[in-house]
């Protein structure tokens, strides 16, 4: 039997995953007959594997994803989606964050673009990647902000963008944006390029992003980068994936049967 001190000193270390599993042997016959190497073996794996769930679980709250719900295995390829099944396997792998790629998902308001991009930053974290779910309102806000700043924020900011495998930016260019967000844009995007993958998503294609900035010149260069390095995925389909598995239809179907 393990005594109490050495008890406290593994859970010191951090290791009470394996405290828990030398308590259980004790209380476990079986495993008094198991050599030490087994034995071991045994206790090691387990708190190898709760080593690893919490790593999971720190990576997924890190991100902050609006939901953490979504699976690709539950990514829906109904026929007027037109989704690429094979193309989203590839990405599921991980590959394009070795090759430090990007992906643009293009859709209308309400077509899943969010919800396969959260899809993508599981798989991501799953990988033991870290991931950032961000819009890009809230990036530009956070960026203004700091640029005022005597501090040096602006650059640290861009810096702790910079250090996560996967970002997913959200809402990208649903508003047109000034030359100064252009430019924190860019910088932004430049700094990522060739350092760790994005995920866009817009309501616009590519070519609809031109419009969205003040300066042609910069809305080239930014383009420039993403556009060229980036898997594209294009959603079809006039059904709002919200409306179709949303608590909206839920609520009406109540309030029909109260009726």
């Amino acid at each position: 039997m393990i005594n109490e001190e050495t008890k406290r000193k593994l859970r010191e270390i951090r290791l009470t995953s394996m405290v828990n599993d030398l308590e259980i042997q004790d209380r476990n016959g079986s495993f008094r007959t198991m050599n030490f190497e087994d034995g071991f073996e045994i206790i090691v794996d387990n708190a190898y594997a709760t080593w690893q769930n919490n790593r999971l679980d720190r990576l997924i709250h890190q991100a902050n994803f609006m939901t953490n719900d979504p699976c690709i295995a539950d990514v829906d390829y109904s026929p007027e989606r037109k989704i690429n099944q094979n193309l989203i396997a590839k990405l599921a792998s991980g590959t394009y964050l070795k090759d430090k790629h990007d992906v643009i998902i293009m859709g209308a308001a309400g077509s899943g673009k969010t919800w396969l991009s959260t899809a993508l930053g599981m798989e991501a974290c799953k990988q033991f990647k870290r991931v950032k779910y961000l819009r890009l309102p809230e990036i530009l806000d956070e960026l203004a902000v700091a640029k005022h700043e005597s501090n040096g924020d602006f650059r640290k900011i861009i810096e702790r963008y910079k250090k996560v495998d996967l970002l997913i930016i959200d809402d990208w260019l649903i508003d047109n944006v000034t030359n100064e967000n252009a430019h924190s844009i860019l910088e932004l995007v430049d700094f990522r390029t060739q350092r760790g993958s994005t995920i866009y998503c817009s309501q616009y294609d590519p070519k609809g992003w031109y419009t969205k900035f003040e300066n042609p010149q910069i809305a080239e260069a930014i383009l420039d980068r993403i556009v060229n390095n980036a898997y594209p995925i294009q959603i079809q389909g006039e059904k709002s994936m919200r409306e179709l598995y949303g608590l909206s239809n839920e609520l009406r179907e109540e309030a029909e049967n109260w009726n």
